[in-house]
């Protein structure tokens, strides 16, 4: 399988989606559109490890709810994934088997070279 959950409007997804051959050959989820499912997130969090790693601290709404002041679960993590899609670390690139999860250098060339 070959698909990139990302956001449309997120230029930085945009940039990383044209480095693996704009997105030729993946399946594009603009998560703002379609929604992130309860299985595709599980699924996600099985290969990570955890529903923290896929959970974004850049969102807006991240300060702006006050979760910085709290301890938050692995159940918390999943809850808010689901119900705020910019809470979702993006853009997340599956390529046969193997997640990419975020937008640092290191995770998009480890991507760009496992095409």
């Amino acid at each position: 399988m070959r698909k990139i959950y990302h956001l449309a409007s997120c230029s930085t997804c945009a940039r990383i989606i044209k480095e693996l051959n704009n997105g030729e050959g993946f399946e594009l989820q603009n998560i703002k559109e379609e929604k992130i499912t309860e299985a595709q997130l599980d699924e996600m969090a099985e290969k990570t490890g955890s529903y923290e790693s896929l959970f974004s601290r850049r969102a807006m709404k991240f300060r702006a709810m006050g979760l910085h002041e709290k301890t938050l679960s692995e159940a918390d993590y999943k809850r808010l994934i689901l119900e705020e899609y910019t809470f979702l670390k993006r853009p997340v690139i599956w390529i046969d088997g193997e997640i990419f999860v975020g937008n640092s250098k290191k995770v998009v060339a480890a991507a760009v070279s496992k095409i």
